[in-house]
């Protein structure tokens, strides 16, 4: 198991909205999170950022992300949380979510 952490920033106008969307996840997308092997799936917010958290159980990361990726549930659900998010200012290019350090950890 591996753990993930990213970070990206909501856009205030949609805040609202972005909650409200993720109380009613779509079951195509719950299950498409599920079938790409992620477990314990969280976003928090704080302060205009949003942090995701979740460990990965499969041998195929950038397999399970990509099959993620072509899912046209989950594409379209994109489309409505795309418009929510913009990156943080350390993020690469082309990248939403940025990955986090994991600084500590206990089990």
């Amino acid at each position: 198991m591996q753990r993930y952490a990213m970070v990206v920033k909501v856009k205030p106008e949609w805040e609202e909205s972005y909650k409200q969307i993720h109380a009613h996840t779509w079951a195509g997308v719950l299950e498409q999170i599920s079938a790409s092997n992620i477990r314990n799936y969280s976003i928090f917010l704080r302060d205009g950022y949003l942090f995701s958290y979740f460990e990965y159980v499969g041998d195929d990361f950038a397999g399970d992300m990509a099959k993620m990726a072509e899912d046209p549930i989950t594409r379209a659900w994109w489309q409505f949380t795309d418009l929510c998010q913009e990156p943080v200012e350390s993020a690469g290019p082309g990248e939403k979510w940025a990955p986090m350090e994991e600084v500590f950890h206990h089990a």
